[in-house]
């Protein structure tokens, strides 16, 4: 999708389940299903809300219509938003959106039958149901630290809606978010509709180096369905209705190698201020986590292929749908870039690293035996060295034209 972030993060194993961006609905986020192995990026801040990210193409990038592709939906399709500021507080938008193929469908339509005496206009009315899907939103600013969102999506084609209230706190982020229904996507790009979604979610920000926490409660209700109608799937069993409680906390350390703050253009504003310095840095992260379930959603505990082969703490109460989980976690991440990401063309090349160690009570078990295995002139089986081989994960970032890499 066009919208997407220009500074990566992933948001699938070894990562906390970070809001996903999809063209497949007006909204266009949606959240993974909640899974273990472990969450290593805590920090879940307030996101640049989809009205917002539509107004910044109209604007500043003179793209009066922002267009998204999805294979499995609609194909292509273009956005619009219109954005007004009834006070400094209070904000209003008309989102819409346009199926490009159902358009141009109409259009060949009316070109083959054009001796008929029907109207050109009388004959998109007749279709604009399924031409274009309208969007309603507001934001209102509370308090300097306290924001309300309401947002409702696909008016008259199966109301879409979610509410957020979002509270900053020194050096915290508090955030309570309600959907109906809520979006989830799976690891095999699947999406998931469950009726109704609450959360909420505290996570420590603003800290690139030291420690961090993330707790988050979530309540999912009402039976899961696959988005689109495809009913071949077998329904995820963390989205089954139950309420869900995870914690993790980590210690973080990050040292620059190098870094190169000269060379930038005078008044020239970065794409992305995030990757506007050259440089070459190491990120190191360890932590634990823990998590509850209670409910029918307490089943994905008791999965071997839920929580894949691990020697964590885990317990599954079945006759009070009750279980827990718990594991240590670790990662390491070498970076590399050259450019400020200031200029039109080729201003950023930017190469990682990610080393993710999921489960750390696999690891040091697994460390353990190869130890001994020396020690005795044992011969190490495979599985052995796989416990303690960590999950890699190397990424190439190239600008392009403008912001686009």
């Amino acid at each position: 999708m066009l919208l997407r972030r220009m500074q990566w993060m992933s948001d699938g194993d070894g990562r906390w389940e970070l809001d996903a961006e999809t063209p497949v609905t007006m909204e266009g986020t949606a959240r993974p299903v909640p899974g273990d192995p472990l969450p290593l990026g805590l920090s879940r801040g307030p996101r640049v809300t989809r009205p917002k990210q539509l107004d910044f193409f109209h604007r500043f990038m003179a793209s009066p219509f922002v267009p998204s592709f999805s294979a499995s939906r609609d194909g292509i399709s273009v956005h619009h938003a219109h954005l007004l500021h009834l006070t400094d507080s209070w904000s209003f938008t008309i989102l819409e959106k346009i199926l490009v193929p159902k358009l141009v469908s109409v259009v060949k339509e009316k070109l083959a039958n054009r001796h008929e005496e029907a109207s050109w206009t009388k004959d998109l009315k007749k279709h604009l149901h399924d031409i274009m899907s309208l969007g309603v939103g507001t934001e209102l600013l509370i308090t300097p630290d306290t924001t309300l969102l309401l947002e409702l999506y696909d008016i008259k084609k199966g109301d879409r809606g979610k509410a957020i209230l979002h509270h900053k706190l020194p050096r915290q982020n508090v955030t309570f978010e309600a959907s109906w229904p809520g979006l989830f996507v799976d690891k095999n790009g699947v999406y998931w509709d469950v009726p109704l979604s609450l959360s909420a979610d505290l996570a420590s920000v603003g800290s690139s180096s030291g420690l961090s926490y993330h707790l988050l409660l979530q309540q999912n209700s009402g039976e899961p369905k696959c988005f689109g109608g495809d009913e071949t799937n077998d329904v995820p069993i963390a989205l089954l209705p139950g309420l869900c409680a995870k914690a993790a906390i980590s210690i973080k350390k990050s040292i620059d190698a190098w870094r190169k703050k000269e060379d930038k253009l005078k008044n020239v504003q970065p794409y992305d201020v995030f990757l506007s310095d050259s440089h070459v840095s190491f990120t190191g992260i360890v932590g634990a986590v823990a998590s509850g379930y209670l409910g029918d959603c307490s089943r994905r505990v008791s999965t071997q292929n839920e929580t894949q082969r691990s020697n964590a703490f885990r317990m599954f109460d079945e006759r009070n749908k009750f279980s827990a989980f718990a594991d240590l976690f670790a990662s390491v991440t070498f970076t590399a870039q050259y450019g400020n990401f200031q200029r039109l063309f080729l201003d950023l090349t930017k190469a990682s690293a990610r080393f993710d160690i999921a489960s750390g009570s696999l690891f040091l078990s697994g460390a353990s035996r190869l130890a001994q295995d020396f020690f005795f002139s044992r011969r190490p089986d495979i599985e052995t060295f796989c416990d303690v081989c960590p999950d890699v994960t190397v990424s190439l970032q190239q600008q392009k034209p403008g912001p686009f890499c």
